[in-house]
Formats: structure tokens, sequence, C-alpha cells
């Protein structure tokens, strides 16, 4: 499912207009990407949680050279899948 088929569903099960559904769905978007941004994590009781992972630095192989190379630390969203939606995905 694309984002235009998440809105178009999003209008169709809140019974609003395609853009007023497209609107919420930006304006969600916006704040789970700020709030990760700012360091916090976003839980959606039943659904699932979106925190930021830290990544260490480590050592890799460049697969064409076979060359070692150091491979920064970085920040990486993730997500946790919630129970009503890991028993929504088991039916």
């Amino acid at each position: 499912m694309r984002k235009q088929d998440l809105i178009k569903a999003i209008a169709k099960e809140a019974k609003m207009s395609e853009a007023q559904a497209g609107a919420a769905l930006n304006a969600l978007i916006d704040t789970v990407e700020k709030a990760l941004a700012s360091g916090d994590e976003v839980t959606i009781s039943g659904f699932g949680s979106f925190k930021v992972s830290e990544r260490a630095a480590r050592e890799g192989r460049n697969p064409r050279t076979g060359e070692t190379m150091k491979i920064p630390a970085r920040k990486s969203p993730t997500f946790k899948a919630g129970t009503q939606l890991k028993a929504a995905v088991e039916k």
C-alpha cells in the first residue's frame, strides 16, 4: 500500500475528504519525525512504538575491492510492533 492508497483508506474509514485525510496523515508523519529528531520516543498504544537507536561505529569491507573501511556511528529510526498489531497480523 502506497501513501496515496493509505490516504484513500483513511478518508473512507473516517468519512472525511481525501484532502483532510492527507493533511492528517502528513501531520502525523511530521510530528513523528520531529519527535524522533529531538530524541523522543513515540508510542501509540496497541499499535507500536517508534524510537531512535544508536548504531556504533564498526569495521566493514568494500565488497568490490575487499579493502576494510570504517563505518561511522549513526542514529537509525526503529519501530516495534504492539500486541494488538501483532495479533491482527497473526489472524
